[in-house]
């Protein structure tokens, strides 16, 4: 089964669950896919937050895209590069850097870099202030 962000043509965002997308598109054709707050049959395949990387396998998204998915993309990418434009690169150190500066032992600065899963969960129990920096396809190496 495969999870799908879904949009209706008021905006309203919900997920559905397909065999495959093909299986979407059918049941799109069909009339069987509407929004569950309108009901509008006029529902598109949202832009899907990528997932949190843990180091062991990567996943593949793919996403059909219309004009408001292709300009929400354009946005992400401009506001990743100015972060990126603004902030130290601290690399697989991500982790320890914010902990310094969350706790006063460095000087405050913006900074950006790679975690674990587990070094995310500890940051945001620790109460440290961060946020996920989309990648994009043509920027992987």
């Amino acid at each position: 089964m495969i999870r799908f962000s879904l949009i209706c043509d008021h905006e309203h965002e919900f997920e559905g669950w397909f065999r495959s997308n093909d299986d979407f598109d059918t049941q799109k054709k069909r009339g069987f896919v509407d929004c569950p707050t309108c009901g509008s049959h006029k529902v598109e395949k949202a832009l899907m937050a990528p997932a949190v990387s843990t180091g062991r396998s990567r996943e593949k998204i793919a996403l059909a895209m219309g004009e408001a998915q292709k300009q929400a993309l354009a946005q992400l990418k401009a506001m990743a590069e100015k972060v990126r434009e603004n902030a130290d690169y601290v690399g697989d150190k991500f982790a320890e850097e914010a902990r310094k500066i969350h706790f006063g032992e460095s000087d405050p600065r913006g900074i950006y870099g790679e975690a674990t899963l587990e070094e995310a969960k500890s940051l945001v129990e620790d109460g440290v202030e961060f946020m996920p920096i989309p990648s994009f396809p043509d920027e992987r190496n």
